[in-house]
């Protein structure tokens, strides 16, 4: 059953504000997002742009926020300057502005706050951590997605988070703790796939979205039926055009089909298909990811990605500045 994922539209906390209270950050490889919040979790402004931790390596990372900052009302010298800052995602790898160390599975989502680092910077401006698996038997890390996780789901929480991307993310949550999570390489290997292998002429990137396409439910199908066989359902694809079996313009909706159906089969056999999943998603992506889940069986309820990131920031900065937004 498909739907919204309403009950989680304002974070846990217990303070109110129509002002003002922080900046949020979401700081990524290739990306910068910034939004100017009040204490129950609504954004006032927003700022937006490429300066990615890849920009910041040779521009440094001050003066990308300094500016943002100043788009959003003010600089560090007048208007929001007496705000606190807090930043999610790869501004605080190891190759970010500073690194905040990985916590840890399992990790109670609401204590995220406590591994939030401080820089060394005008104003008071904090990173959150990522969070790893320290199995040597299945390591895994991420960053900027613990902080959706914790804008998306109640303290005490047990369930599935799907949040599908480049590296798609499948999260197993138990009593408010992230215990074990799994990262596919779907959205990247597709990109490669499509430039770089023979299958670069089997797709029609023009094509329309695929969400609805019979061509993409075919792939699905297979690759939930016969994931280990996805190799060979991948040079299938190309035989098929190549004999007049298939057409170019279902190509790039067939592999999607194929590379998400194998990501869910295989998600499905490590955490089962019991539990309810929350996924975390926008665009294109989450409607395909969306119609998947659904068709594997799996109940869904569905959070905007950006929503859960401020969700998310809101409730660490209530843990860290609560007592200044009141």
């Amino acid at each position: 059953m498909l739907g919204t994922n309403s009950c989680h539209d304002k974070p846990e906390q217990n303070v109110t504000s129509d002002k003002a209270v922080f900046v949020a950050v979401d700081w990524g490889t290739s990306s910068f997002r910034g939004w100017l919040m009040t204490a129950d979790g609504n954004a006032l402004a927003e700022t937006r742009g490429p300066e990615g931790m890849l920009h910041c390596a040779t521009a440094g990372f001050a003066p990308v926020l300094a500016d943002h900052l100043a788009r959003l009302g003010g600089t560090r010298l007048g208007g929001i300057q007496d705000l606190p800052v807090l930043i999610c995602g790869m501004a605080g790898a190891r190759q970010g502005w500073i690194e905040a160390p990985y916590l840890h599975t399992p990790t109670r989502l609401d204590a995220l706050h406590d591994g939030a680092k401080r820089v060394d910077t005008q104003g008071d401006v904090r990173i959150l951590p990522g969070i790893a698996q320290a199995d040597a038997a299945a390591p895994d890390v991420m960053r900027g997605e613990e902080t959706q996780l914790l804008g998306v789901t109640e303290p005490g929480f047990t369930g599935l988070v799907c949040i599908p991307g480049t590296h798609s993310k499948w999260i197993r949550i138990e009593s408010g703790s992230v215990v074990s999570f799994t990262t596919y390489m779907t959205g990247e290997l597709f990109s490669v796939i499509t430039q770089h292998s023979i299958l670069k002429h089997a797709v029609d990137h023009d094509a329309p979205s695929p969400a609805a396409n019979e061509a993409f439910r075919d792939g699905l199908q297979r690759a939930i039926d016969a994931p280990i066989g996805l190799t060979a359902s991948l040079f299938s694809l190309r035989a098929a055009q190549l004999l007049s079996f298939q057409q170019q313009a279902d190509g790039a909706a067939r592999l999607s089909g194929l590379l998400i159906g194998t990501e869910i089969a295989d998600a499905g056999s490590r955490y089962g298909t019991q539990h309810p999943v929350r996924l975390i998603g926008a665009g294109a992506l989450k409607d395909l990811y969306a119609a998947a889940l659904a068709a594997a069986g799996f109940e869904v309820a569905i959070v905007d990605a950006e929503r859960a990131s401020q969700h998310g920031l809101t409730r660490a900065a209530i843990h860290l500045w609560g007592a200044q937004f009141t």
